[in-house]
């Protein structure tokens, strides 16, 4: 089993604009001294919306909660929206809605222009809003790649049906699923595209039981807890968490991928409760091939050097920023 090294989960809540409610569990600029970036490549950034609950907005139309127009360069953002919908803009021309299950893979690339919020039907009516958002680094050879756009609708997602692998009878015993948003489950290929080799698998269990899931071993890897509470390699983790696993037990250094990877396990859990009523538990695993390159950030800016992150903020300051 890959053996578990950190759970980030104990930083306070904050507000992102007056419409995200999150936890950043893991921030690339963080200097806590638990923390190496190197062990998280090419996983940035993760906030954790959990559920709230949001009253109807009265002006919902001129006024909806979010984040108003600011910039992003270098880098992809990935977006869940578990409860609740999101409406963005950018000054490329893009724009849309997320809804409940759909994920927006967006990249960066060269500098954009982006805004988000409630969508107007969700500020209208109110309601219970979660969602987690996931920035992942570009390798040089694509920081400056056009902006794009992958907008994923749960209906497209390749879904797996994950079987109880503590059934002592050896009967197949349908415990949970998960969507594959990214990468690749055994033959299964995921439904976005990615610069690296990436896995994001949103997962569900919902009866007890037991499950193994295998990550390439080249592979930094976390998985979130979102929702529930179970056992994850022997370990209780409750909703809210991200476990960081130990760095992988083999690194590419060419920025290639291994024709064949061999894995490492990570064991689910899932007790039974005393009722024998089960409540999903929701997770979410994001493995990466490391990039290994040199990381120059600041706020919404994520370069190879100091003096391109410079150079992107004369950019910005100056007009230039995304012509």
């Amino acid at each position: 089993m890959r053996p578990i090294k950190n759970i980030h989960g104990d930083k306070a809540p904050h507000w992102v604009g007056d419409g995200f409610y999150v936890k950043t569990l893991i921030n690339h600029l963080d200097d806590n001294p638990h923390f190496n970036y190197s062990h998280t490549d090419p996983f940035l950034l993760f906030d954790y919306g959990k559920p709230t609950t949001f009253d109807p907005n009265p002006n919902y139309k001129t006024q909806p909660h979010g984040v108003g127009q600011h910039p992003h360069k270098g880098f992809e953002t990935v977006t869940i929206a578990y409860e609740g919908e999101i409406s963005h803009a950018d000054s490329v021309g893009g724009q849309g809605i997320i809804q409940k299950g759909d994920v927006q893979w967006m990249t960066a690339g060269r500098g954009i222009m982006h805004e988000e919020f409630h969508s107007e039907a969700f500020g209208q009516r109110g309601g219970v809003f979660s969602m987690v958002q996931l920035w992942v680094n570009l390798p040089s050879a694509h920081k400056l790649t056009d902006p794009n756009y992958q907008s994923i609708k749960r209906a497209d997602l390749p879904i797996v049906e994950l079987i109880d692998s503590s059934n002592p009878n050896h009967q197949t015993t349908i415990i949970g699923k998960a969507a594959i948003i990214a990468g690749a489950w055994q033959e299964i290929r995921g439904a976005a595209n990615t610069f690296t080799p990436i896995n994001l698998w949103d997962i569900e269990l919902h009866t007890a039981g037991a499950t193994t899931l295998k990550v390439p071993n080249t592979h930094n890897t976390l998985l979130l807890v979102q929702e529930g509470e179970l056992l994850v390699n022997g370990t209780s983790v409750s909703a809210g968490n991200l476990i960081q696993f130990d760095a992988p037990t083999q690194h590419r250094t060419d920025g290639q991928a291994q024709q064949k990877p061999s894995t490492d396990s990570i064991e689910l859990h899932y007790p039974a409760t005393e009722n024998g009523k089960q409540a999903p538990v929701k997770l979410l695993l994001l493995s990466g091939e490391p990039i290994g390159e040199p990381v120059a950030g600041y706020g919404p800016f994520v370069m190879n050097t100091q003096e391109e992150l410079r150079q992107t903020f004369r950019d910005y300051q100056t007009g230039n920023f995304v012509k």
